[in-house]
């Protein structure tokens, strides 16, 4: 979430990066013959069986019941190494192979080490074409160290307390209006009424978008991100790449111009702090300002609108947990925060490249190879059974709960995390402080997406 996964984050508190999945279908890759570690194509120390019927590569698993998927995962955790998946040649013959990363320890590791578990080849799957990054520029979430480090300690310095007072009062002023809206105009929809106006007018506002090109901004994200993650027939994906990379392209040169202007007259905005900013000799470029704004839009909106919909749907299908939050407000609204980002995940996995040979968990753990690559399945880390006592019980008094809908840790937590949390209490407080008897109507119309936990719609009332 915020600027990354949680993703998830969400963010999370991460994203689609420049590119990414916005250059194709995210899903699209090819189940092919089960290549199991140890074996020839494989390479690894580890042999071991995963479960019949289960393909995490194919893109019908993730058309399944989420209960279905659930036992799923459930089944993967209790294997003595990470099952491999998706095996054969893709884009330039290179294997599409992935080991999946299941387990909580294994997803904290994998984070928290990235002197060996890389991002720079690319987080999303497909990873991100060579020359879309030449023309678009890289998302953060692509990046390793000493790069990486060194644009999170501009976009850091650029996050002044006085900007970060003045958008945590823009919080409370956009929620006040969308529940006045919901209030009088009683909208059907709570994602499109709701959950996604909020982070989209907070990151404007904080950006300095002018507001009357905020509409086309939303419209390009949206075409740029609409099926990241998800199947569709052979025609879709050959024309919607393209829509995706036009949208991206006008979107970032609209960001990249307003750079430009910031540059000479500085406003009181984080596009002229970013632009602004020197650290040891640096500021963001015009592209690195266009992908980090891609970043902020896709992931800090994306996910955090997907957290805001969830929510409500998990304490209207959960009337105890409803009752307990709404008779104490300040005691139990940051746990149910964080027990929402756990039970949904808003973003489901990224990707990691072995740097070198690792042992995974130790001396005596499964041998991963260096090239291989593995994915993070923050939603899976979230429901084991060995760190979550019922996990699939949704409580707001779970204490403690180490979730990773933020990120496993190290570099690339997200930056967000803290914006997205406030941005959830803030929304929740009113709404259920003014419309108490706000709750969802029937299932939220959900993607089938691989990628993220996205809330295409939500019906509700009050």
């Amino acid at each position: 979430m915020g600027t990354t996964a949680s993703g998830a984050g969400a963010t999370a508190a991460g994203a689609t990066t420049a590119g990414g999945a916005t250059a194709g279908a995210a899903a699209d890759v090819r189940s092919g013959a089960d290549v199991r570690p140890g074996s020839a194509g494989g390479g690894s120390a580890t042999a071991v069986d995963r479960p019949e019927g289960v393909d995490l590569a194919d893109p019908a698993f993730w058309r399944l019941p989420a209960t279905v998927r659930a036992a799923a995962f459930a089944e993967l955790r209790r294997l003595p190494a990470p099952a491999r998946f998706g095996a054969g040649p893709g884009r330039g013959g290179r294997d599409q192979g992935f080991h999946a990363l299941v387990r909580h320890a294994d997803v904290v590791e994998a984070s928290r080490t990235p002197g060996v578990f890389l991002s720079g080849p690319g987080v999303t799957t497909p990873e991100p074409a060579r020359w879309v990054r030449l023309l678009f520029g890289d998302s953060m979430v692509n990046l390793d160290d000493p790069r990486h480090a060194q644009l999170r300690r501009i976009v850091s310095r650029a996050f002044t307390p006085r900007l970060l007072s003045r958008v945590e009062a823009d919080i409370r002023r956009v929620a006040t209006e969308l529940v006045d809206r919901v209030e009088h105009e009683r909208p059907p929809d709570f994602v499109n009424a709701v959950a996604a106006e909020l982070p989209f007018r907070v990151i404007c506002d904080m950006m300095g978008i002018p507001a009357e090109i905020r509409r086309v901004i939303l419209d390009q994200v949206n075409h740029a991100s609409e099926h990241t993650g998800v199947a569709r027939p052979l025609l879709q994906r050959l024309r919607t790449p393209g829509r995706g990379l036009r949208a991206l392209a006008r979107m970032q040169g609209t960001v990249a111009a307003l750079g430009r202007e910031r540059r000479r007259r500085p406003a009181d905005d984080l596009i002229s702090a970013l632009v602004t900013a020197d650290v040891d000799g640096r500021r963001l470029t015009g592209r690195e300002l266009g992908a980090f704004f891609s970043l902020l839009l896709v992931a800090g909106v994306e996910t955090t609108r997907n957290a805001l919909a969830h929510g409500l749907h998990l304490l209207t299908a959960h009337p105890g947990q409803r009752a307990l939050l709404l008779g104490d407000l300040d005691r139990h609204l940051g746990g149910a925060v964080d027990e929402i980002v756990r039970h949904s995940t808003p973003i489901i996995q990224f990707r990691r490249t072995l740097a070198v040979d690792h042992r995974l968990g130790g001396p005596d753990g499964p041998l991963l190879r260096a090239g291989e690559k593995v994915v993070l399945y923050y939603g899976s880390a979230n429901h084991d059974e060995t760190v979550f006592a019922d996990p699939g019980a949704f409580d707001i008094t779970r204490t403690p709960n180490p979730h990773l809908g933020f990120g496993g840790g190290g570099p690339h937590y997200c930056l967000g995390a803290h914006l997205a949390r406030q941005e959830m209490k803030v929304l929740y407080r009113e709404l259920f402080t003014r419309l108490p008897e706000a709750r969802s109507v029937g299932e939220p119309e959900i993607a089938p997406s691989s990628f993220d936990h996205r809330v295409r719609a939500l019906r509700f009332t009050f």
